[in-house]
């Protein structure tokens, strides 16, 4: 099946072909046309399948097709909400890239940067908007955005929105948007209170479940090496320079740490860099856009930045930190394996974080053995090596692999991220 079998207009699929797309992945596939058609979508697939494309496209097709009126300033048709600036970033310039010649103009709105020239921005008029909720709710209270003409609605990373405590920012801009309009959702999870917000905010949506939300891609080879918190740093070092990963990325989970990582591998000679909230934007940008650029062989980055990060042909992920929450696990890990290509997945695991590869296992429903790395001597002792793989029964608990969080609240690292401010 081709794009142009999906319902696409002849001038969208030129354009999905010119930035390197030739066949439609299956979550666009079952997506698309139904998108098209006017019904609200329930998305529920891995990262890396292709979400922005299957709910971009659609966006475009409609829009151009009904987009006779003159833009208007600060008055977007389209908005697209993202719990990170990163990501909203991303969404802006794919928007941009399959929309060239269309006549449609793409505006995103996030925390972090000077105000001044989103509003500049605005003011020159706005077809598809992409936002942060904090920022985006910034620009509501000083009326430079209307949101009273929004016809399609979509929340990217539904879950992640969630877990960063947006939830009553997004039920609040929910409420400055027209009744009857399209609702796209996409989420890598699916919880119960996804589910609730569903009822609220859908109508009799069209469901897409792609492979198991709990499962990394079958493309992704994982890994567990059991490494005391001291000789870390002397492993990734010493599998940076066994397996010569094309690309790596790898996640701390504080901020702190992910500087003393990027700091040692770069007096160790390996060209590296670092993402994470105290980080000014600018560094940011500069960080992902050497990595991207294959300037940086290695980028560090906190857990927090999971999301954010979409760079094509990741090779290796390290989790130098075991993920304390098993989702974060499965953000973590689908930034490699994309496009049906290989990818590796290391976890590193101190007899302390034994705790959290089990709730790991328990969501996947896999047993993976905890190895040591050949050929590389620490001072710890040798682990029990388990050839189980036989799956685990999940729970009610193990479904979400994690304790249970609010989504009323946004932690100090949160805020920074997404540039949020107070409750936002």
């Amino acid at each position: 099946m081709s794009f142009s079998d999906l319902g696409l207009s002849d001038h969208i699929v030129t354009s999905t072909t010119a930035v390197g797309y030739s066949m439609p992945t299956e979550i666009q596939h079952k997506t698309i046309p139904a998108a098209i058609a006017g019904q609200d979508i329930l998305g529920c697939a891995p990262t890396g399948t292709g979400k922005t494309a299957a709910f971009v496209l659609p966006i475009l097709h409609n829009l151009r097709r009904m987009c006779a009126e003159q833009k208007r300033a600060g008055t977007p048709r389209a908005l697209i909400l993202a719990p990170t600036r990163e990501l909203s970033q991303q969404i802006e310039s794919a928007a941009r890239s399959y929309s060239i010649g269309c006549g449609l103009r793409t505006v995103s709105v996030y925390g972090g940067v000077n105000i001044v020239r989103q509003l500049n921005e605005l003011r020159r008029g706005v077809d598809i908007l992409v936002a942060t909720p904090g920022r985006l709710l910034d620009h509501v209270k000083r009326e430079s955005i209307n949101l009273s003409r929004i016809e399609v609605l979509v929340l990217d990373e539904a879950d992640r929105m969630y877990d960063m405590g947006f939830i009553h920012d997004v039920r609040k801009i929910v409420s400055y948007l027209p009744p009857q309009r399209q609702t796209l959702l996409f989420s890598a999870t699916m919880s119960r209170e996804i589910r609730s917000l569903v009822g609220e905010i859908q109508n009799k949506p069209h469901q897409v479940n792609i492979g198991d939300p709990y499962s990394p891609v079958d493309t992704v080879e994982q890994r567990f090496y059991l490494a005391p918190t001291k000789t870390k740093n002397e492993l990734l070092l010493h599998i940076v320079r066994t397996e010569r990963p094309e690309t790596m990325l790898v996640f701390s989970r504080t901020k702190h740490g992910a500087d003393k990582i990027m700091r040692f591998l770069q007096r160790a000679g390996v060209k590296s860099a670092v993402i994470h909230s105290n980080r000014s934007q600018s560094q940011r940008q500069h960080a992902l856009e050497g990595f991207k650029r294959r300037r940086y062989r290695i980028l560090v980055a906190t857990d927090i930045a999971a999301r954010g990060i979409d760079v094509d042909k990741i090779s290796h992920v390290v989790n130098f930190d075991t993920p304390v929450f098993a989702e974060d696990y499965i953000h973590r890990v689908g930034r490699t394996g994309r496009a049906q290509e290989h990818g590796v997945a290391l976890t590193f695991v101190s007899h302390d974080e034994e705790k959290f590869k089990r709730r790991i296992e328990k969501l996947v429903g896999k047993r993976f053995p905890l190895k040591e790395y050949p050929d590389f001597s620490h001072p710890a002792t040798q682990v029990p090596v388990s050839a189980d793989s036989r799956p685990y029964a999940r729970t009610k608990k193990a479904a979400t692999g994690r304790p249970r969080r609010t989504g009323g609240g946004v932690s100090r690292e949160r805020r920074a991220w997404t540039g949020q401010t107070g409750s936002r």
